[in-house]
């Protein structure tokens, strides 16, 4: 099964309507530079202290910029038994270049 999840897979999955959280666990300062619309903010280094914001059976995308803190993130929740994240591959920067360009850019 895989654990990853393309812009545009994504994309699709939204515009059918299909339940998902959206998952960002980047830094507060690059969530007030840059989000995806509907997105849940909780940085990955208090992501252990916030499980109980999860729920477990839900579809959960997990997001970063560039998509490394993110796959970090979905190996946690697997391990703590959620059975269904991905990771947004080239996170909200590829978001930005292949679907929203609305979407800010930053290093």
């Amino acid at each position: 099964m895989g654990f990853t999840i393309t812009p545009r897979e994504l994309k699709e999955r939204l515009d059918k309507g299909d339940k998902l959280v959206l998952l960002d666990v980047r830094e507060p300062w690059e969530y007030s530079l840059a989000k995806i619309e509907g997105s849940v903010l909780i940085p990955l280094g208090t992501l252990p202290q916030n499980l109980d914001k999860l729920d477990p059976n839900a579809e959960i995308v997990a997001h970063c910029h560039l998509g490394m803190r993110s796959a970090d993130a979905v190996g946690f929740l697997s391990q703590q038994g959620f059975k269904n994240v991905k990771n947004l591959v080239g996170g909200i920067d590829a978001w930005s270049l292949q679907i929203d360009s609305s979407v800010p850019r930053y290093r």
